[in-house]
This record gives structure tokens, sequence and C-alpha cells, in this order.
């Protein structure tokens, strides 16, 4: 029985990272931005994200003795500046997370040509800091991400919540 805890309780924190991981955008575009939003290169910057997001997460941890299948949802908020606020509801192989919605904090770095970095670092989770690639398209409204993190196999994909 204990060691079935250590498991639940191993899957509930893989969840709450792999949702943190799936705000992770990744997507390719071409934009037509207005000037603060550009780039160096006249494309994406950091600017280009601002605003909340909603994530489709899907993917599974395999750094269980078994697979660890997850499902879930985040809301993540860019602020334009590279920092981010999120939470996530991740289910493990069918288990809910512990908290409802998950918080957390971070940053994220977009290139020019729209592919970036992000990490996420959720409190008290034994899988956080989680890492990042990313690109962005639809003039900065749609995000693809995957987890870039030794045994998890997790993306995401976000789409804008208001279209300002």
């Amino acid at each position: 029985m204990t060691q079935l805890k250590s498991w639940l309780g191993l899957i509930a924190g893989a969840a709450i990272v792999c949702g943190l991981m799936a705000t992770v955008p990744t997507a390719h575009a071409q934009f037509d931005r207005s000037p603060s939003q550009r780039g160096a290169e006249g494309v994406c910057s950091n600017a280009t994200l601002r605003g909340a997001f909603a994530f489709d997460v899907d993917g599974a941890f395999l750094g269980a003795p078994v697979p660890l299948l997850l499902k879930g949802v985040a809301m993540t908020r860019f602020d334009g500046r590279g920092n981010l606020t999120q939470v996530d509801h991740i289910v493990f192989n069918g288990t809910p997370p512990p908290e409802d919605w998950t918080p957390a904090t971070g940053w994220y770095r977009l290139n020019a040509d729209c592919t970036g970095e992000m990490e996420i670092d959720i409190p008290g989770s034994p899988f956080s800091p989680v890492i990042l690639r990313l690109s962005v398209g639809a003039n900065g409204t749609h995000i693809n991400t995957v987890v870039s993190k030794a045994d998890y196999v997790v993306s995401s994909t976000g789409t804008k919540v208001n279209q300002d």
C-alpha cells in the first residue's frame, strides 16, 4: 500500500509538471506585427506572447516502471516581457491531481524566427522545473510546445483566449 501511495504521488507530481510543460508554445508562422511586437529580425520577440492562452496537454511520462499516460488542460498568461503564470489540471492514468488547479510561474524566450524556450516552476513538485521548446504561429495566437526533458513524451497546443 505504501508503494502504491508513492506511485500515486509520483503520478500526481508528473501530471502537474506535464501540465505546466504543456503550456509552452510550439508553432511556426509568418507574422505581420506592429513595431512593438517585432523582434530584431522583424518577426517575433517576447512581446509576441501577451495575454492568456488555453492549452490542451497530451502525452506520457516514461520514467516510472510503467508508462503513465497523461491528459490535461492549462491556462497560461504571458506578460510580453518573458514572464508567465499558469494553472493546470493534469490527469495521469485516469487519476485526477491532488489539487484541482495547480499554480506555477516561469519564464520564456522567443526568438526572431518564432521558435523559443520556456521553463515552468511548480512549487513542491519533484518534476520541476519543466523545460520546454516552442514555436508560435497565426500572428501570435497559436502556440505548440514539447517537453524537452528525459522520460517525457508530452506536447501541447495553445490558443489565445482574447484576440485583442
